[in-house]
């Protein structure tokens, strides 16, 4: 019901209000990230401000809060010595952000979304891929048909595919996703190069962002956009995602850039600006704002004043 509700208001055209980080939210508070798995494990530590961290997004006008799941599949686990706790993660990780839905005041109407990312491994305190611990294409299928199934069974209403910038592994990624029968929304992420163009966020190699953008499937995702990119570059790419989907529209922009080892976030966007941004998306024609990398309870409250200012 919750789902049907929320599409239904995308449907009329409506404006709809994501969480804003999570990962870097957890870190920001004080816990600790895993070198090899990033925020996946933390769910285990800290699972308590976990939940406090999806009430404050709820609380702050979120309509749609994020699962900590994102670095969560056996891939990044296993490396990180979880293999044996892949299921007990992610699901706790669900629960959390249900049990914040479920105490929260209006949490009726609020829609738990699974993360569904295509991380692999990357060397140890950089943000580049480990080609040496780089599964093939069958390991990472079973990999992320393990996460979509366990999203799916632990209650989560809709899966969103986040940084989606691989065009194999994104293709594996998707197929996990539409086989869970749940709804999936398609988050792509995108970096201007040296000649001005847009790419997306893959590294060394720069994939023009039509690549990723074209793998948009024409059934089967409600709702596709671009994410943990520079708010700068929403619109302009954007235009790409409206070459290959002509349903209702996402952004949720990172800002400022990891510090390694550690993994945090630094040089965040302030949220007046973002709040400023917001009502230029909005203006292009966008219906869903959030926030990830970055991005607090304070960037949710700012989506939330451009939507009721444009109203």
């Amino acid at each position: 019901m919750t789902y049907n509700h929320l599409k239904q208001r995308l449907d009329a055209g409506e404006v709809v209000i994501m969480d804003g980080g999570t990962g870097t939210e957890l870190q920001r508070r004080g816990a600790s990230m895993d070198p090899a798995a990033w925020c996946g494990p933390a769910t285990l530590r800290s699972e308590k401000l976990l939940t406090e961290i999806h009430a404050d997004y709820i609380a702050a006008g979120a309509e749609i809060v994020t699962a900590n799941t994102f670095a969560s599949s056996r891939l990044m686990l296993s490396r990180a010595g979880y293999g044996e706790q892949v299921e007990e993660i992610n699901r706790r990780a669900v629960e959390a952000a249900l049990r914040a839905r479920d105490e929260a005041s209006g949490g009726a109407s609020v829609a738990v979304a699974g993360s569904l990312s295509h991380m692999v491994p990357m060397a140890e305190g950089t943000m580049v891929v480990d080609p040496g611990k780089r599964p093939d294409d069958a390991e990472t299928a079973a990999a992320f048909h393990e996460s979509a199934q366990i999203l799916a069974a632990t209650g989560c209403d809709l899966i969103i595919l986040e940084m989606m910038y691989h065009p194999e592994r994104t293709r594996l990624v998707l197929n996990a996703a539409l086989a869970t029968g749940l709804p999936v929304w398609f988050g792509l992420s995108a970096r201007k190069v040296k000649d001005g163009t847009l790419a997306t966020y893959h590294r060394p190699e720069e994939l023009p962002l039509d690549e990723v953008a074209a793998l948009i499937p024409g059934q089967g995702v409600d709702a596709a956009g671009v994410m943990h990119s520079g708010a700068e570059l929403m619109v302009e790419a954007l235009q790409t995602v409206r070459l290959h989907f002509d349903g209702p529209t996402m952004v949720y922009p990172d800002s400022g850039y990891f510090e390694m080892p550690d993994w945090r976030f630094v040089d965040v966007i302030t949220p007046e600006r973002f709040e400023d941004f917001c009502r230029e998306w909005i203006a292009s024609g966008v219906q869903i704002l959030g926030g990830c990398c970055g991005l607090t309870v304070a960037h949710v409250r700012a989506a939330v004043r451009a939507r009721d200012s444009a109203v």
